[in-house]
């Protein structure tokens, strides 16, 4: 398989990608919250790609009719709470990853905050296989280029700079679930 390209997305819209990027990104987050324990720790189960699918439209849903209709206190808070197990934004939000971290570092934080060897264990052995040597790097470094969005919020051009990084570590699809085993 040539690094980047899945053969199960070859005609997929962008759009479709974009959201299994999405559901990849929630599981990465899924792991690692789980794996620096603590308070950290989501509730339940990490969500099957169906039904973190279903609670994504439910959310996209109130979030128009809070558009449309106005804010009130039970829609918000079912907001929050589908935001909060989704974990929405946990990688590309500054304020997210600040407040991951802080929490992280109380919990007694974790080798995979900044170690791509750690980080690499958080990918079972197929994703690893799937993406090769240099595919695990690119995530690891993707991922880890995202805690540094927490430093430099009040500095353009620390901000701009993990930007850069982030984007040009972009990892493929690669997760369980989402790809065809390969022979």
């Amino acid at each position: 398989m040539v690094y980047g390209r899945s053969p199960t997305l070859t005609g997929v819209s962008a759009p479709v990608t974009d959201l299994l990027r999405e559901y990849q990104e929630y599981v990465l987050a899924y792991r690692l919250r789980r794996a620096v324990g603590g308070r950290v720790t989501p509730p339940g189960e990490q969500l099957r790609l169906a039904e973190y699918a279903a609670l994504r439209l439910e959310r996209q849903d109130l979030a128009r009719s809070l558009v449309r209709v106005g804010l009130d206190g039970p829609r918000m808070r079912r907001l929050d709470a589908l935001s909060d197990q989704l974990m929405f934004g946990f990688w590309l939000n500054p304020a997210e990853v600040a407040a991951f971290l802080r929490a992280a570092i109380r919990e007694g934080s974790h080798p995979a905050l900044g170690d791509p060897a750690a980080f690499a264990r958080l990918l079972t052995p197929s994703e690893r296989s799937r993406l090769g040597p240099s595919g695990v790097a690119l995530v690891c470094a993707h991922h880890i280029a995202c805690f540094a969005l927490a430093a430099p919020m009040l500095d353009p051009d620390g901000l701009n700079a993990a930007w850069q990084r982030i984007e040009a570590t972009r990892p493929p699809l690669f997760l369980d679930g989402l790809t065809p085993d390969e022979p």
